[in-house]
């Protein structure tokens, strides 16, 4: 084992035992197999460990292959603590509450486009603000924005941006119960009334992609998913909304942890009893903001049935775009799992990780419950994405979880330096990729080798049985932040 004081348990995942670090009150499991084990930095191990000291922890403190360093606990990080006994922690959600990834299906083919691409990637370009700070054509007050924070994507149908059908197809039906918009800060609302329908910087984009593999055509016919077909996925989350939510109860959680004498190897961890008014309110707070990140999504998709149809000069039957789902993997919630033979309650925090649910799961859509719950795994802008199922045995051993995406292997520092000298956004394009962002830091942080294979992250939760492939996209055009 080359990291000392951990241990191999098989070809996908090694052991943080208990003692590893003082204070564990249950192991560590990472899903890596030796190849991505050479990425593993010590501290997020270490951030592994100490989620493992967390009161009321049930089963192991979990990190999927795409694993790195974030605040408080590592990104690819899942947790699940007991109702009476656990805590909630702002950091095993992160401070972009619900980001997620949703992922359209078209009628359309990739000879139809590859002529029409750069027309295609300029109308997105245009029609979706990027980039810092990025603002839509939505201007809320905060008696429209109080019935975002309510009703989520649900909103945003009724003000005609989409089908009641997308809503069947959204984790929680783009809408989690127990929201309180009165707990939110002004500040907060101040960041959130301009950015609903914006794409924001950083890693989120919106991407236009085609089916370049398919390894269960049962489960993909069942998504409608074939060879070749052209799609669109869309990455991102509650903008700044969510990061004012988090900064504010983070101090909250800072006093709680005084309260209630927690002892806590890392500040960042703190946190609150379940049944603590101080968790309470960081729940229905965070619910407001996962609702506006599903609004968010759910504009965005409709700007972009908008910018198909004007690039190519379709009707909406033509492109035939739908949804195939849409699934968050920065959040906290309460979930029934089975633990030693007995059904349980707990709340799961995922951070970087996505629900990955079995077939027959009542909470999924009829027509995906014989095949189990897509999970949508994004790559970087030059290599591939994902389209994945959930199992029974990621249910049983890891809460109904896999990983999230790719998982950075530099910084953003690191990246701009190697990218010195670099015309990245013409790289891509000799790799037959269409690229707009709104700066050349944005494709130099996001560039290809700032990231781990993601085909490599997948075939790790695909070969340890947490999720199973479904189907490989690639890139034809992608606009970034």
């Amino acid at each position: 084992m080359a990291i000392k004081g951990l241990r191999r348990i098989d070809g996908t995942k090694i052991e943080v035992p208990v003692g590893y670090k003082t204070g564990m009150r249950t192991n560590g499991v990472i899903y890596v197999d030796e190849t991505l084990e050479k990425e593993l930095e010590a501290h997020s191990i270490e951030q592994v460990a100490n989620v493992a000291t967390l009161p009321g922890i049930v089963g192991s403190s979990l990190a999927m292959p795409d694993i790195h360093a974030g605040y408080g606990f590592t990104i690819g990080g899942v947790a699940a603590f007991d109702l009476k006994d656990g805590i909630v922690s702002p950091g095993g959600v992160g401070y972009d509450i619900n980001c997620g990834v949703r992922l359209l299906r078209t009628n359309l083919n990739k000879e139809e486009i590859s002529p029409r691409i750069k027309d295609i990637v300029n109308a997105l370009y245009k029609d979706i603000p990027t980039g810092v700070g990025s603002k839509g054509k939505l201007r809320l007050d905060s008696k429209e924005l109080r019935k975002v924070l309510l009703r989520g994507a649900r909103w945003v149908v009724e003000q005609g941006f989409g089908d009641w059908e997308d809503l069947e197809y959204t984790e929680s039906q783009g809408c989690i119960e127990g929201a309180d918009p009165d707990l939110i800060s002004k500040k907060a609302y101040e960041r959130g009334s301009a950015q609903l329908g914006t794409l924001g910087s950083g890693n989120h984009f919106t991407e236009i992609q085609f089916v370049d593999e398919i390894y269960d055509e049962k489960a993909a016919n069942g998504m409608g998913l074939f060879k070749d077909q052209v799609a669109v996925m869309i990455h991102t989350g509650s903008r700044g909304f969510g990061h004012q939510v988090c900064t504010d109860f983070l101090e909250v959680m800072q006093r709680s942890v005084r309260k209630y004498n927690i002892e806590l190897p890392d500040r960042e961890l703190a946190c609150a009893p379940f049944d603590s008014p101080e968790a309470r309110d960081y729940l229905a707070a965070m619910k407001a903001a996962a609702n506006y990140a599903w609004a968010n999504r759910q504009i965005i998709m409709h700007r972009v049935k908008e910018s198909f149809m004007r690039a190519l000069g379709a009707g909406p039957g033509a492109i035939g775009m739908g949804l195939i789902y849409d699934v968050a993997h920065n959040i906290a919630k309460v979930e029934e799992h089975v633990v030693n033979n007995k059904r349980r309650k707990l709340i799961v925090h995922r951070k970087g990780a996505t629900r990955a649910f079995s077939p027959g799961h009542a909470d999924l859509p009829e027509l995906y419950k014989h095949i189990g719950q897509p999970v949508i795994i994004p790559g970087d802008m030059g290599r591939a994405s994902f389209v994945l199922i959930g199992t029974e045995k990621g249910m049983a051993e890891s809460f109904g979880s896999t990983c999230h995406g790719a998982g950075r292997v530099m910084s953003r520092h690191q990246a701009i330096k190697k990218a010195k000298g670099r015309a990245i956004w013409r790289e891509m394009e000799d790799r037959g990729i269409i690229v707009r962002a709104t700066g050349r830091g944005t494709l130099a942080e996001e560039m290809p080798e700032a990231y781990k294979d993601v085909s490599d992250v997948v075939n790790v939760v695909h070969n340890a049985g947490l999720s199973r492939k479904v189907a490989r996209l690639r890139p034809l055009g992608v606009i970034k932040g």
